[in-house]
């Protein structure tokens, strides 16, 4: 070939703009391995198909290189920055460094593109798309000549829809290809395909879903298949795409791991090469008259035939008929069983809890399985996820009760009237360090308010502050199987990233140790207070509670008493006496505690200028010669390692006010019980005797009512509100020694902890509503439910190393916080059906409400208002490398201490349920001694302490099913570990609960480590399909927590 050196000279000194691509590179020919000489450094400028090699930006070209007849090859290591041309002449390669990996990428791909093939195959891609929405162009130029209104009608609105059932997908389809044609004859096809949309409107191509690849036949049986959800704008005149690519090297095939733009193809050079494509109307298929098409796929230029492919209509919950036996003989390389994608699933949305479901579940995604039995059966596998609201309506509740109840305290805190000035200064600054949190909480919760979208936390997203009280990656897994012998079976799981504070970090530890490490602090250090125990400080917080609570309702049943009185009605006062009486009785009751009168002593003291009485009276020999000595020693203000008591505060005095309560009541009992028996009297005389006179008798006597009870009611109100009075500032004088021994560790503590428990308790009421939702029906259950309680098992896969010990500290500490959270269920009374939240730190009571129609099936002792216990349990096994270095060179005792003490909690629940519960009351109960012997089994694996002992997590996640209880896994951020976890599970209950195929076990769990719901949580959380692990990490994994090949490398987490 002759070239004119003139005008190539002239074209390699063109200004810079006038290339396609310029920069420096290191240049060498190579022959086999070997460099012949030492890459020199050229600038390179690439102008079509031909390459300028130059000694520097300004001289003339030294070497020109002709892309043609040539091909690149990429390197695929992290650090090599190289590429080779390689020519089919024969002529030595041409050996190409750039300055770093992107560059090394850009370069490849600029070059891979330079020749004529290239060329030709952008060609080829733009005449396809012109072919796909060559037929839409009329009906666009046709509007122009139409009347307006006949353009509006030819809108979206004129599309036909598809008739479907509702709530159900509009569309499903599966697929497979026969007589596929190989670029060589010798090579074995390993193909999937890609399904793209054309929407008859907007005449984009969309890139919508693939199956998984079917490795070493020509005739692949794709087991996967497509769905599109119920809101997916799909009619009879949308168009589908199918392309078929072959793929070299699944490890390579980076395009099905990552996000592209939905109109951007795949390089040629990422491990996969084009067979062909078929395109179909959705009418053509749903009106088919089997209900099946076959398209021939042809190459790019819609030429040469290269197969088939059959598109079948599916026909959710029709089981296939036939045996297995054909697919086991035809695909025995095949490495995958059917998995079809979907957006709503019956199982999370059936038609009777459909509306209270869908307040709480969102965005749900499904996955279709089927997989041979051990008897060469079909059983259909369904899978499903869905992100909740409540990862976001829980936390704001929680933090809005935080607020009211800091607001509450402080106020208290501001009422405690005059104090000498050591505790008036220390009162001064608990409340200006009480104000600032009570900020911080209020800031929040107005961020969170702005929140729109996504209704779940992604795992990007832990350390952000404006978002630390949400749960990460909160999920709800369920697995659905139907089998053809056995009964249909529903198994779920929550996925939830570990409750932990990570904004705040874990730099000294997490919650289990932060906490010990204060309460000894407190008790050991010479703070200039008083010092109480948690349990006395939480009885403080419970009488508190008690009083707000109960002083409105007995104000409010005393008016309701005078109003019966004032209209004399003798039913209607028994009523309101009883009410009364009985809230009253409460009332008294929250104060018969030691407490009390040692804070209202601490209290006496700590007022200016307090003067001490002697009490009249002893109690006992005992407490007077404890008198005695006391007498003999100033009482001072300082800190004191137990409850104060002294001899000359007069005790009687409040035991005095307290019994006037009682006495109160006692004077309006009698009021009420004489005005009865006077009125029962005179109505029978008068009976006897004139009716009219009756009647004035009747008027008379019905203001003699109210007279008589209204100054007994009266002084009732003053008595109690003389104790609300004191016990009030009692107990917030004990809450104030409790802040003031700690400031501000004490309130940062308690920040860290609700945010722990914030996390942990929308995952718990996730796992109540759905676990009701499908015991429903089951009256087993409903007893157990409120005889018992709900076992939740949580299961930990956090490592023992470094940060994450900390996080399992809170995680420890959340968890085992959640045995304070009752739940009652209640008539929903509008179409807001999101649960509603009650009480105060220490003690929540969980409202769920159910429609009607749902609430009739639960049992009476539920519909009255029972509250419903909880039991959380949590067992840990690190699994992964930071594990492996915490059992060679750390430490492991905080996990092996969870475990031991949460086993007993688990064996104490067992305990309590046989005791409760008849033993043939559920299905799972019949086998009592297999329960014995896996909790034995259980105790025995924990004792071991064998290294990453999973059979721990095994069995524990047994007996929880077993025990009708809400599963619960968790890991850093309920992605990576997490779906190891989870589709393992899935699998292994498949296995030994449904006689899925032994020879299928490992297919089936790679389908859905690889296509199912877990790598679409990847997606949701790292915009790539990646699990976040590398070959050394996977190394330190037990054996069957390994994902498959292609589907992990590096991702942010």
């Amino acid at each position: 070939m002759r070239f004119n050196a003139k005008h190539l000279a002239l074209l390699a000194r063109q200004p810079s703009g006038c290339f396609d691509k310029e920069g420096k590179l290191k240049i060498c020919r190579v022959v086999g391995d070997e460099k012949l000489i030492e890459p020199r450094e050229r600038w390179c400028r690439l102008k079509g198909n031909l390459l300028f090699l130059m000694k520097n930006k300004s001289s003339d070209a030294s070497e020109v290189v002709i892309l043609e007849h040539c091909w690149v090859v990429e390197f695929r290591s992290k650090a090599d920055v190289s590429i080779v041309l390689k020519f089919e002449s024969g002529e030595p390669d041409l050996y190409l460094e750039a300055a770093s990996k992107p560059d090394c990428e850009s370069w490849a791909v600029a070059l891979g593109e330079a020749n004529l093939e290239g060329l030709r195959n952008k060609i080829q891609q733009l005449r396809r798309l012109i072919m796909e929405i060559k037929e839409e162009r009329s009906s666009d130029e046709a509007r122009q000549f139409l009347p307006p209104s006949q353009v509006d009608s030819l809108g979206e609105p004129q599309f036909t829809s598809i008739q479907r059932i509702a709530n159900e997908p509009k569309l499903e389809f599966s697929l497979a290809c026969k007589d596929l044609v190989a670029a060589t004859r010798d090579r074995k096809l390993n193909t999937f395909i890609q399904v793209s949309v054309v929407h008859p409107a907007e005449h984009i191509l969309t890139r919508y879903s693939s199956t998984e690849i079917v490795e070493g036949t020509r005739d692949p049986l794709f087991l996967t298949g497509v769905t599109f959800p119920p809101e997916y704008p799909i009619y009879e005149e949308t168009k589908i795409k199918l392309t078929v690519y072959d793929v070299k090297d699944k490890s390579q095939d980076t395009v099905r791991t990552s996000v592209l733009p939905d109109h951007k193809e795949p390089r040629a050079d990422v491990g996969r090469s084009f067979l062909g494509c078929a395109t179909f109307r959705v009418g053509d298929l749903v009106k088919s008259k089997e209900q099946q098409l076959t398209l021939t796929l042809r190459t790019s230029d819609g030429g040469k035939a290269v197969g088939t492919i059959e598109v079948n209509l599916v026909k959710m919950g029709e089981l296939e008929d036939g045996e297995t036996d054909h697919i086991t003989t035809d695909t025995q390389d095949q490495k995958c069983a059917l998995v079809r994608e979907c957006t709503a699933g019956e199982g999370i949305s059936g038609k009777d809890n459909l509306p209270s479901l869908n307040a709480v579940l969102k965005n749900p995604i499904c996955k279709l399985y089927r997989f041979p039995t051990s008897d060469n059966k079909w059983m259909r596998i369904r899978e499903q996820m869905a992100e909740t609201t409540l990862s976001f309506h829980v936390p704001k509740e929680l933090i809005n009760l935080h607020i009211k109840e800091d607001m509450r305290r402080n106020q208290e805190l501001k009422d405690l009237g005059e104090l000498a000035p050591h505790w008036d200064n220390m009162r001064k600054s608990v409340i200006a360090h009480c104000d600032q949190m009570l900020s911080m909480y209020q800031d929040t919760l107005a961020e969170l308010g702005k929140h729109t979208g996504s209704s779940f936390k992604s795992s990007c997203s832990k350390g952000e502050k404006t978002l630390e009280f949400i749960p990460i990656n909160l999920h709800l897994q369920r697995m659905h199987v139907h089998s053809p012998r056995l009964k249909d079976a529903l198994y779920d799981v929550i996925t939830v990233g570990a409750p932990a504070a990570h904004f705040q970090g874990f730099k000294n530890g997490g919650l289990r140790k932060l906490l010990s490490k204060f309460e000894a602090e407190r008790r050991n250090t010479g703070y200039q207070c008083i010092y109480y125990s948690p349990e006395n400080t939480a009885k403080a917080k419970e009488v508190l509670s008690n009083i707000n609570h109960l002083q409105p309702l007995i104000s409010s049943h005393a008016d309701l008493l005078l109003s019966s009185a004032s209209q004399r009605s003798p039913d209607s006062l028994k009523n309101s006496l009883k009410m009364l009486s009985e809230k009253t009785e409460l009332f008294v009751h929250a104060f018969k505690d030691q407490l009390v009168r040692s804070a209202l002593l601490a209290l006496y003291t700590a007022r200016p200028g307090c003067v001490l009485k002697k009490p009249a009276v002893p109690r006992n020999s005992a407490e007077e010669g404890g008198d005695s000595q006391h007498q003999d020693h100033p009482s001072q203000i300082k800190r004191q390692d137990s409850i104060p008591h002294h001899s000359e505060y007069d005790e009687e005095e409040w035991d005095r006010v307290w019994a006037n309560v009682a006495k109160s009541l006692n004077c309006v009992i009698a009021m009420v019980d004489r005005l009865l028996e006077k009125d029962n009297i005179s109505s029978i005389k008068e009976d006897q005797n004139d009716p009219s006179a009756a009647d004035c008798k009747v008027l008379h006597t019905g203001g003699d009512w109210y007279e008589q009870l209204y100054p007994l009611v009266i002084t009732l109100k003053d008595c109690m509100g003389e104790v609300v009075t004191r016990a009030k500032q009692s107990m917030a004088f004990v809450l104030l020694q409790e802040l003031a021994c700690g400031l501000p560790q004490c309130l940062m503590l308690t920040l860290r902890r609700d945010i722990v428990f914030s996390q942990a308790l929308a995952g718990l009421v996730c796992g109540f509503i759905i676990k009701l939702h499908t015991g429903l029906h089951d009256q087993g259950f409903l007893q157990q439910l409120h005889t018992v309680g709900l076992l939740v098992q949580y299961e930990g896969l956090l490592s023992t190393y470094s940060e994450e010990a900390g996080m399992l500290e809170d995680m420890a500490v959340g968890i085992s916080d959640l045995q304070k959270v009752m739940f009652k269920v209640i008539e929903a009374k509008s179409e807001d059906f999101l649960p509603i939240i009650t009480g105060r730190r220490e003690h929540y009571i969980i409202e769920v409400q159910l429609p009607a129609k749902m609430f009739e099936l639960l049992p009476q002792e539920i519909k009255e208002g029972k509250l419903l216990r909880m039991y959380p349990v949590l067992f840990n096994v690190g699994i992964n490398e930071q594990q492996t270095l915490a059992e060679r060179f750390g430490d492991t005792t905080l996990q092996e201490n969870i475990n031991q003490e949460n086993l007993e909690l688990l064996k104490e629940y067992y305990k309590l349920f046989t005791e409760k519960m008849p033993p043939d009351c559920l299905p799972h109960f019949q086998e009592q001694n297999d329960l014995k012997g896996l909790l034995e089994n259980l105790h025995q694996n924990i004792q071991a302490k064998r290294r990453k002992n999973v059979e721990i997590m095994w069995l524990a996640a047994t007996i929880c099913r077993k025990l009708n209880g809400v599963r619960f896994t968790c890991c850093k951020s309920a992605k990576d570990r997490t779906s190891m976890s989870v589709t393992l599970e899935q699998c292994s209950i498949l296995r030994d609960e449904h006689q899925l195929h032994k020879d299928f076990f490992i297919r089936a769990l790679d389908c859905m480590r690889r296509e199912g719901c877990r790598i679409e949580n990847v997606l949701k959380n790292v915009k790539c399909r990646k699990y976040a692990f590398n070959m050394i990490q996977l190394m330190a994994f037990p054996k069957y927590y390994r994902p498959p090949e292609g589907t992990y490398g590096k991702a942010d987490t």
